[in-house]
């Protein structure tokens, strides 16, 4: 990254990638206490991720308003300017996944008291163990403007996809086996999605962090699966 000419511009700069690092911290932490919540039915857990997703919003609102008054007063151009639009598509990226989050903690909170169905919950945390790597290896991405890592992220995308795919036949299988699981198996399929949605935001970061550093933009068609390769 070039040097800048203005001292006080790179103290802004800082400071947002300061707040970058924290709603990164935050968003990690909140999938990852969702999903276990999910997992082990754990009502407290849930609601402190319910909880927490106000603290994330708070710091979009406030990446958000600082990065367009730092646009304001600096008038950045080249990769400076791509640098602060990355920050708040990086912040908004984030406060969705910590929405989706809460989302997850608030189905685990309404089917703690269902009929449970031990194996799809199986799949389920596989895709979330593998939308938590997701996140966490983009996250390093941005910080180490780290293009091959981003585009790891990228490609990889069409795992959670599969994954949300088997999840959600077996789900439908169950609903069908015994009508009993229809309420607690149409919570889970929400959950899926909401997982699988959480993997498409940090897919997201991975194509703003190739902008960043190319200053170009990833092709528009994400890659489809092993019989439908995207060359970059």
């Amino acid at each position: 990254m070039s040097e800048h000419i203005v001292r006080a511009y790179d103290k802004d700069l800082e400071a947002l990638e300061h707040k970058i690092s924290e709603m990164g911290g935050i968003a990690e932490k909140l999938m990852a206490d969702a999903l276990e919540a999910l997992t082990t039915f754990n009502l407290e857990l849930a609601r402190s991720v319910v909880a927490g997703d106000t603290r994330l919003d708070a710091l979009q609102r406030a990446v958000e308003e600082q990065a367009v008054l730092t646009i304001a007063r600096r008038q950045p151009m080249a990769v400076d300017l791509r640098q602060t639009i990355a920050v708040i598509r990086i912040a908004g990226e984030l406060e969705r996944i910590g929405d989706l989050a809460k989302n997850i903690s608030k189905r685990a909170i309404k089917i703690a008291s269902e009929q449970r169905v031990q194996r799809p919950m199986v799949g389920l945390k596989h895709m979330g163990d593998l939308a938590c790597a997701q996140l966490k290896d983009v996250l390093d991405a941005y910080a180490h403007r780290d293009v091959e890592k981003a585009m790891n992220v990228w490609r990889r995308d069409t795992d959670i996809d599969a994954l949300e795919d088997s999840v959600f036949r077996d789900l439908l299988t169950f609903m069908l086996e015994d009508p009993r699981n229809i309420s607690f198996c149409a919570h889970l399929l929400f959950c899926s999605k909401n997982i699988e949605r959480a993997g498409d935001h940090s897919t997201n970061i991975a194509e703003t962090v190739y902008y960043l550093v190319t200053g170009t933009n990833l092709p528009t068609d994400r890659p489809k699966g092993p019989g439908h390769p995207v060359q970059v």
